[in-house]
């Protein structure tokens, strides 16, 4: 199986890795078929994600779309972040094996995941749909 070198950069040298205390939305995704868990942590401020860390069980894709998901998404408004897609994921790591397409899904999923848990905690309704853990609508 053939890795980009940005792949490999984010799993060796993996950003914002870790927990946020008092995080504004936590997220966690897992697909039980390949073992892999990702959890989220999202610090917000006036809509904005100042702050976003990950902590992610699985195999060096998953770890590294954890990692891009982050970085894709610091900085960054709440529409914008809900706009992520796992095909910008994939796109900002230089290519995915089509095998490991499911671990960019799940770092999208990780990021609506946390921002729903955010939405619960302001009392603001969730209205945008987060995946189930079936991939087999996978492209």
């Amino acid at each position: 199986m053939q890795y980009s070198e940005k792949v490999m950069d984010h799993f060796m040298n993996p950003r914002n890795v870790g927990e946020i205390e008092n995080a504004d939305g936590v997220g966690m995704v897992g697909n039980a078929k390949c073992g892999d868990i990702m959890k989220m942590y999202l610090k917000i401020e006036d809509d904005v994600i100042v702050d976003c860390k990950f902590k992610t069980f699985g195999c060096g894709a998953a770890i590294a779309t954890s990692s891009m998901a982050t970085e894709l998404i610091k900085g960054k408004t709440i529409e914008e972040a809900l706009a992520l897609t796992n095909s910008a994921v994939v796109e900002a790591l230089e290519g995915l094996p089509a095998v490991k397409v499911h671990c960019s899904v799940l770092a999208e999923e990780a990021v609506k995941s946390a921002l729903a848990d955010y939405y619960k905690k302001i009392g603001r309704p969730i209205d945008f749909e987060i995946e189930s853990d079936e991939h087999e609508d996978e492209e």
